[in-house]
């Protein structure tokens, strides 16, 4: 009588077996090569009118193809809200800076409140509070949005610099949201390790002009 059960177990240890073959053949071809994903916590912030929340912050971390060790991607992918309560009626145009401080309010609020993310990039920088306060070497825009998008950063050793990634201006109270997916940076001539965090800003115009900063956590791209 034919045993069904016997050939059953023969093809499903020859299936082992050749399970176990491919991925001894993966790991002698660099595995370590491989892509990393890097689940990213979500984050809260008060400020004066306004509550500034991160959520759904992810990157996915790939060596570069030349395998050379100086350049390197991350493509990141978040969310997030700033639940304005209070804001003075606003449009772009001059600046309106805080009330006999004249320079105070950051040129980039364009005489509207505004909201803007992105990242900080560095090249052998832990990037703490030290070096955000510390200024930064230059930066890029990048208006990633839903559909991504792509920036190339050329960081030597030391180096630090702002990946603007959107916008919004802020005209009255209101919920605004930034949603970005799948924007890409590639880091290029940075020979150490490379870091980034995630930025969020929220400038109210006004006399009592005011600015809160969330940042998220920091995170290497190798």
């Amino acid at each position: 009588m034919y045993n069904f059960r016997a050939r059953h177990r023969i093809r499903r240890t020859v299936g082992l077996a050749a399970a176990a073959v491919v991925a001894a053949g993966l790991a002698s071809t660099g595995a370590a090569q491989a892509d990393t994903f890097v689940p990213l916590p979500g984050g809260e912030r008060l400020g004066p009118g306004v509550k500034l929340a991160r959520t759904q912050e992810s990157a996915l971390v790939s060596p570069s193809l030349a395998a050379n060790g100086a350049g390197r991607s991350a493509w990141v992918t978040g969310a997030v809200t700033a639940d304005v309560t209070a804001t003075p009626d606003g449009k772009p145009g001059p600046n309106n800076g805080a009330k006999n401080a004249p320079g105070t309010n950051n040129s980039s609020t364009h005489g509207a409140s505004r909201i803007s993310t992105g990242y900080i990039v560095g090249c052998q920088v832990s990037i703490g509070e030290n070096a955000i306060s510390a200024g930064f070497s230059g930066g890029v825009t990048l208006n990633g949005g839903n559909v991504g998008g792509s920036v190339g950063l050329k960081l030597g050793p030391g180096d630090v610099t702002f990946v603007s990634i959107d916008g919004k201006d802020i005209l009255k109270p209101g919920v605004y949201s930034i949603e970005y997916r799948d924007v890409e940076m590639q880091i290029q001539g940075c020979a150490g390790y490379a870091q980034a965090r995630s930025y969020t800003v929220v400038e109210i115009i006004g006399d009592n002009y005011s600015k809160t900063s969330l940042y998220g956590q920091p995170f290497s791209i190798g």
